[in-house]
């Protein structure tokens, strides 16, 4: 899949935006099983095996208390504010990997399977998919511990964030 060039009178498109509408990794990235598991031997932008982590619980990237603040009119928790805290979370695990400025370009397979409630201790946990030459794409589960209403632990909400590095320009920029 080749991208049509730009014509000279316009320059590159280094826009967010461009990257959205090719693929950020490749033609591969698209096909089935693309996502490297961080182990040696893996295609092109797998993780090296000094990021891949230890087998066993994730710790969550922020935990956070919900209150009253945060509710809609149904009394339950904004899915914006759910959003935000995806993204911060997603953000402390992409710095692990790449110092210097990192920017949200999309979140995407975002999935809202239950209610967080005022009193929740929610965890959003995260885990690095891919490593592409400018990009992370960070993979964050979130759940909300309920013991205020007795039924333990809940996986309320889970999706993907895609961060670009970029420069002082704030165009991107390869990742170190």
């Amino acid at each position: 899949m080749s991208q049509p060039e730009p014509s000279s009178s316009q320059g590159a498109d280094t826009s967010y935006e461009s990257l959205l509408v090719r693929p950020l990794f490749g033609e591969d990235s698209m096909k089935p099983g693309a996502v490297s598991d961080g182990r040696p031997g893996g295609e092109e932008g797998a993780l090296p095996t000094d990021l891949h982590r230890d087998s066993g619980p994730l710790q969550p990237a922020i935990r956070v208390i919900m209150m009253p603040k945060d509710t809609n009119a149904l009394g339950t928790i904004f899915g914006g504010i759910i959003l935000s805290y995806i993204d911060q979370a997603g953000a402390v695990e992409a710095h692990r990997h790449a110092p210097g400025r990192l920017v949200t370009v999309a979140m995407r397979e975002v999935i809202f399977h239950a209610p967080v409630f005022v009193g929740d201790l929610v965890s959003f946990n995260t885990e690095t998919l891919r490593r592409g030459r400018t990009s992370i794409t960070v993979k964050v589960t979130v759940e909300a511990e309920r013991g205020h209403r007795g039924s333990g632990r809940v996986k309320v909400t889970e999706a993907e964030v895609i961060y670009v590095h970029v420069g002082e320009d704030n165009r991107p920029v390869p990742l170190p």
